[in-house]
């Protein structure tokens, strides 16, 4: 027999739980790091790196203007790897398409473009949608990078926030030094605010 006060506690139950789904699923779910994996956090969003791997988080002061957050691999001197994120880096970009055409434009020329495809990243619901551009390109041996000729893996995440601000996250990296699943670990980091 059920009693007023088992539909109080169970209309009580109810409400805190509802109250709680809706103050934690407001932003939508964060995406899970990989064991030994460390984080970037900027206004728009937050993107994973493999710690364990070699990187490490470069201070504001050592990054270029263009960049909100930067962490680098560095072997004898040089940047094996690098994870970047650039925020608000083009104008009259209003969806993941065209963040995704201004981001590509930016590989620079002799990158061979692998794949493009469409991605849903963790986060705010009204800013999941985002592309990937998988591509190789050749070290030019620059401005501390690896040996001139030395092939470069590059992955870039582009897509708007929710506040309608353009992203591109990107991870280039010495062909072979990250395994696909460690590239596609990197994409399911990412979480959008």
């Amino acid at each position: 027999m059920t009693t007023k006060k088992t539909y109080r506690t169970i209309g009580a139950t109810a409400a805190a739980a509802l109250g709680l789904a809706l103050l934690s699923g407001c932003g939508g779910e964060s995406a899970a790091l990989p064991q030994g994996w460390e984080k970037l956090d900027t206004k728009s969003l937050s993107v994973g790196y493999p710690g364990e791997k070699g990187y490490k988080e470069q201070p504001a002061a050592g990054r270029a203007k263009a960049n909100a957050a930067v962490a680098l691999k560095e072997e004898g001197g040089l940047r094996t790897g690098m994870v970047s994120v650039q925020l608000d880096f083009a104008t009259g970009v209003d969806d993941a398409d065209e963040a995704a055409s201004a981001a590509g434009a930016g590989i620079g020329l002799g990158a061979t473009r692998k794949a493009t495809e469409e991605v849903r990243l963790a986060g705010a619901e009204s800013a999941r949608e985002a592309r990937r551009i998988d591509y190789e390109f050749t070290s030019s041996g620059e401005d501390r990078t690896p040996a001139q000729g030395t092939r470069m893996t590059g992955v870039v995440v582009a897509g708007v926030d929710s506040k309608d601000v353009p992203f591109a996250v990107r991870i280039n990296a010495v062909k072979g030094s990250l395994s696909s699943k460690d590239l596609d670990a990197f994409v399911d980091s990412i979480t959008v605010k």
